[in-house]
Order: structure tokens, then sequence, then C-alpha cells
């Protein structure tokens, strides 16, 4: 069973940074696909980011050219860094891992989840 344990969220002005990390306890080397997801109060999960095992990644437009997404080789650990943050960013941000290739931006193609971390943005 895949564990997935978030770290990093806080509260910061608008145009901070946040570095979010997901860590999987253990050494586990295998194929995933790793997701990055939020969800808003009153508003439904939506997609961030993906990383495929082979590196591909994906980003929502709304984070294209703010957020990066990065791995550990051989682990499920993820990374996501968030740059020029703005007020409409304020959500749980959730990491999530699927096996196999990433094949949807939806949250049903994902197996396991993080808990969650609050991110919140002041203007």
């Amino acid at each position: 069973q895949v564990q997935l344990v978030e770290s990093g969220g806080g509260s910061v002005q608008a145009g901070g940074s946040l570095r979010l990390s997901c860590a999987s306890p253990g050494y586990t080397y295998s194929r995933y696909c790793l997701a990055w997801f939020r969800q808003a109060p009153g508003e439904e999960r939506e997609f961030v980011s993906r990383l495929d095992f082979d590196g591909d990644t994906r980003y929502a437009d709304f984070v294209k050219g703010r957020f990066t997404v990065s791995k550990d080789n051989y682990k499920i650990n993820q990374y996501l860094q968030m740059n020029s943050l703005k007020p409409e960013d304020t959500a749980m941000y959730y990491c999530a891992a699927g096996r196999g290739s990433c094949y949807t931006y939806g949250p049903e193609g994902y197996n396991y989840w993080g808990q969650g971390t609050q991110v919140t943005v002041s203007s």
C-alpha cells in the first residue's frame, strides 16, 4: 500500500513562493504517474500538474510558467515549486499517484492520495 505524506503548505503574500513536498515512506521503484490537484472551498477538485515516470510533465494552463513539478529518481517522492503565487491559488493541495503511465487529467485516474496541505495566498 502506497502512503503519500505532504508538507510545505502555508500562508504567503501574493507574488511569494512555496514548495510542496509529497513523500512516500520507504523505497519504491515502479511505474507511477504522479500528480497534484487542488480544491478550494465549494469547488471541484482540479488538476494542477502531472509527471509521468518517463519525465513527461503537463500543467494546467493557470499554472504554466509559475509552477514546476519534479521528482526523486526511483521513488514516488515529488515536489511542486510554486512561484508568483496569486490569491486565486488559495486551496487545499493534494498529491496523488496512479499505477502505470499517465492517461487522464481527472482525479479518477489515481489510486493513492495524500491528506492535503493548505496553501493560502493573501493580496
